[in-house]
């Protein structure tokens, strides 16, 4: 049974944005006000929702409610698709009972549509109608896309004022390189904390999960993670001990959300656990495992179960990072694969041929004597993403 931070009711129903009898919006409702942060796209072509959604926190860092729909991006739609994003606001601050300007939008779906505004008002009825009955993973499935599987985490800890509960749920599957947080993703928390401290949380977690993952090298334009914390647990996380629990706590939530992405790409067999160490800088470290979690060439061989470790170092070399070839040490799975600018000498193919049946490969490269490091979550590259992705609006 999921573990639901206390104070949040939940709604879905089934609007009609793309498919008929598929609940395609989600209405997550505070019982109270809760600070909220954000974290969003970097594209320089941001939907209307994350506009929005940037400036509500701009003026403060409370809100009731967030309201998610798939199907449609609103995105690329101009100065009618801002005054769209507004009304569904409207729309559902009515059905909420709470004010426009204390509900955060988010959106997902093929970009260049204008929302079907004749469909909200009906679908705002339906979701009164599920106020409080519908589950967190109701909206999870809601808001699915080319997801194989709805992704909810929960997990709780014990602070010295008594327990608190953290929720996470999002949706993601392709179109995944964040350089701010992930597709669409939303934390819940109960727990009574600061707005500094909540958001300086969020970015941290973030950038240690949702921005260190790839599944095809693309940051979509409605990328955004949400999370909220309402103090209904009536347990203040104030303490130094006790904020490092909550931002545990949230880390956990938010790399297990990452993982089940790069577990769910589209068409994805493989998750490459992508670790280097030994860099001049922590960017330099991230450059090069981006690199290799980004090369075609490198996730076409997970794919196909190739210890092909030739195309890993092409992509280190290429990758920016400044090291000396000869002192770049390359295990898969644990076997030594190259040191001293060659291949070991043992029988390679033989040795990684398992390895590379698991689901989960590890690659680990050590390129200096630094202290920059870094960790990437990357999928591979199969034949089903690309018919996923040729057939995507049809």
């Amino acid at each position: 049974m999921t573990i639901v931070p206390k104070g949040y009711r939940f709604a879905v129903a089934a609007a009609g944005f793309k498919k008929a009898d598929r609940n395609d919006l989600g209405l997550i409702l505070s019982v109270g006000p809760a600070v909220a942060a954000g974290v969003f796209t970097t594209n320089r072509f941001q939907a209307a929702p994350v506009l929005v959604c940037k400036q509500t926190l701009a003026d403060g860092p409370v809100a009731r409610a967030i309201v998610v729909n798939s199907g449609q991006a609103n995105a690329c739609t101009g100065e009618e698709g801002l005054a769209n994003c507004r009304a569904t606001l409207e729309i559902i601050a009515r059905t909420a009972r709470v004010r426009p300007e204390e509900v955060l939008p988010a959106s997902t779906g093929v970009i260049g549509a204008q929302l079907k505004m004749d469909l909200w008002d009906a679908a705002a009825l339906k979701l009164a109608g599920s106020l409080g009955r519908a589950t967190p993973m109701d909206v999870a499935k809601a808001m699915m896309t080319t997801d194989s599987f709805p992704k909810l985490v929960a997990r709780s800890v014990q602070l010295e004022g008594g327990e608190v509960r953290v929720l996470g749920m999002c949706k993601g599957a392709g179109m995944i390189c964040p350089t701010m947080a992930t597709m669409l993703g939303f934390a819940l928390c109960d727990a009574d904390i600061e707005p500094k401290t909540w958001r300086e949380m969020l970015s941290y977690c973030a950038d240690r999960s949702f921005n260190a993952l790839t599944v095809d090298g693309d940051t979509s334009t409605n990328d955004t993670v949400i999370a909220l914390a309402n103090g209904a647990s009536r347990v203040r996380a104030e303490s130094k001990s006790d904020l490092e629990l909550v931002r545990q706590c949230l880390l956990e939530v938010c790399q297990e959300l990452s993982y089940r992405i790069v577990q769910d790409a589209e068409g994805g067999t493989k998750v490459a656990h992508i670790t280097v160490t030994g860099a001049k800088s922590h960017p330099q470290a991230e450059a090069a495992a981006r690199a290799i979690g980004n090369s075609p060439l490198v996730k076409t061989a997970l794919f196909g179960c190739d210890p092909n470790w030739g195309r890993i170092i092409a992509a280190l070399g290429r990758s920016g990072a400044e090291f000396e070839p000869d002192e770049v040490v390359l295990r898969i799975g644990g076997v030594l694969v190259f040191e001293k600018g060659q291949p070991a000498p043992e029988d390679l193919d033989a040795l990684l041929a398992p390895v590379m049946r698991h689901q989960d490969v590890k690659i680990e490269l050590v390129i200096g004597a630094g202290r920059g490091a870094f960790t990437l979550l990357a999928s591979d590259l199969t034949k089903r993403y690309v018919e996923i992705n040729a057939d995507y609006r049809t």
